[in-house]
């Protein structure tokens, strides 16, 4: 698929059927370690071959997206290939809650035009960063947010303790504008 072809539109009543984009697998083949010295986030790639992993599909509703943000969808003609939810925070930063391109459109810069079109309209509701969550083991994603100039803000261990996905952390991303 060419880039251009790909139009990026804000999900309203006319488009709403973007919102049952599924989820697809996605490689698991390593993990970031995060730790922090002196201060500093630091960060490593660990690498290993441990199969795919897909999260279970949402059932979004376009009136409980808009009473917190909004959503944006990316077209290639009139289908769906790529979705991001988005919550105005308390903070002034943008959090964006799901990102996620069709497996056969992905490489191909969407995720980074959705995100795009987010700065912009963050930045026109005075919005003063993006900030977002990513799984230590989806290194796909840990790799996306640093390449697109993310920085790493923080770590949290615990969340999985208590549950089946026990030993993996959430990384804290935050872009300031």
């Amino acid at each position: 698929m060419n880039f251009s072809m790909i139009s990026i539109e804000k999900i309203t009543k006319n488009n709403q059927t973007a919102l049952e984009l599924p989820n697809e697998p996605f490689a698991l083949n390593g993990r970031l370690v995060v730790s922090r010295v002196n201060g500093k986030w630091q960060h490593q790639e660990i690498l290993a071959e441990n199969g795919t992993q897909t999260f279970p599909n949402e059932d979004y509703n376009l009136v409980a997206i808009e009473q917190k943000g909004f959503a944006l969808g990316a077209f290639a003609k009139e289908k769906c290939v790529g979705l991001a939810i988005f919550e105005n925070r308390w903070n002034h930063y943008l959090y964006l809650s799901d990102l996620k391109v069709a497996a056969a459109y992905r490489r191909q810069k969407i995720a980074s035009k959705l995100l795009d079109n987010a700065v912009e309209l963050a930045k026109e509701n005075e919005m003063q960063g993006l900030m977002t969550v990513a799984q230590d083991n989806n290194l796909g994603a840990n790799r996306f947010y640093l390449r697109y100039g993310f920085e790493i803000g923080g770590l949290n261990t615990k969340n999985y303790q208590f549950i089946s996905q026990k030993g993996k952390a959430d990384i804290y991303y935050y872009l300031d504008f």
